[in-house]
């Protein structure tokens, strides 16, 4: 990154979970397969041999995985537990296969997707506020230092930044309009730090 190009967040997601396909994992703290996150750890790197401003990370073990093994290819980038980088809690859904929850609760979250409360976890609207308040967090941190801020973290999260980017706090997501693409397991995005979320 050259001196005079604008401060970023990069975001990325933990390398592949060890849990079957079709279980509703938010919170539920699954470990990461050990070599996809070496391997994502050296692409970052690659990626980005220069120091952050600051590198935070989800306290769930497959995020906690990759700040590790970040830290073992560059010693100084060390990363601290931020709790508002969680994926989201799905409360008594979570360990469930999705096939196994009732269609009509299923239906209720859609119905009302941003304040209802999946298996009485937490809302969506109470993800995207932390989000946000991390947000405001990463932006002050990279302006001040003058350089890019890393999110180890998780496919909501991602998807809440790029709502964010993109309405603003104000606004609340219905559920069709929850699509924003989030990276594949191990891989990144990058969003602009240098201005506030759309009004």
């Amino acid at each position: 990154m050259t001196a005079s190009a604008a401060p970023r967040l990069w975001l990325a997601r933990h390398a592949r979970p060890i849990v079957d396909q079709g279980i509703c994992y938010g919170r539920l703290d699954v470990a990461a397969d050990p070599a996809a996150s070496r391997a994502a750890a050296q692409a970052l790197v690659r990626a980005r041999p220069a120091p952050w401003a600051a590198i935070r990370h989800s306290p769930l073990q497959r995020c906690e995985l990759l700040a590790q093994d970040l830290q073992a290819l560059q010693p100084d980038w060390a990363s601290k537990s931020d709790t508002r980088l969680a994926e989201l809690d799905f409360g008594n859904w979570e360990g469930r296969a999705w096939s196994g929850i009732a269609r009509a609760d299923i239906d209720a979250w859609t119905a009302d997707f941003c304040d209802h409360r999946p298996g009485q976890g937490e809302s969506l609207s109470q993800m995207l506020a932390r989000v946000n308040a991390a947000w405001q967090d990463a932006r002050q941190c990279a302006l001040q230092h003058g350089t890019d801020v890393l999110w180890i973290t998780h496919a909501g999260v991602i998807r809440c930044v790029h709502w964010l980017m993109g309405h603003g706090a104000e606004r609340q997501p219905l559920s069709h309009e929850w699509t924003a693409p989030a990276p594949a397991y191990g891989a990144w995005t990058v969003m602009p730090l240098t201005a506030e979320p759309s009004k």
